[in-house]
């Protein structure tokens, strides 16, 4: 990739091809991380980061443990990092909550 060149799934989408382009330089990669968990293991997800050095530790997150759902199905929570790949953004995680998440590597694209 070079220049501003877009991404070929994107070229196909005529808004994306002439409102998005790609910059030469890119900055540090973002990846999405979502964790699961079941319902009984709150306390567990969230004991883990005590005395977990990690500059996502105290900050806001988006999640479903708090909706009030009662004890149906997975909860998730999801942060947007930067890091250099994959293993370094769960390295941001303490390893009970590493264990259980799922990492992708994102980057924002216009919607047509």
């Amino acid at each position: 990739m070079t220049g501003t060149t877009l991404p070929d799934k994107l070229r196909d989408f005529t808004y994306t091809a002439t409102r998005f382009a790609v910059p030469a330089c890119s900055a540090v990669p973002k990846f999405m991380l979502n964790h699961r968990h079941l319902p009984g293991e709150c306390r567990v997800a969230f004991a883990a980061w005590k005395g977990f050095d990690s500059p996502l530790r105290h900050a806001a997150v988006t999640a479903t443990c708090a909706t009030g759902d009662g004890n149906r199905g997975e909860h998730r929570i999801w942060w947007t990092v930067e890091a250099t790949d994959g293993k370094a953004a769960l390295g941001l995680l303490p390893p009970y909550v590493a264990e259980r998440t799922e990492v992708n590597r994102i980057q924002q694209v216009p919607i047509p």
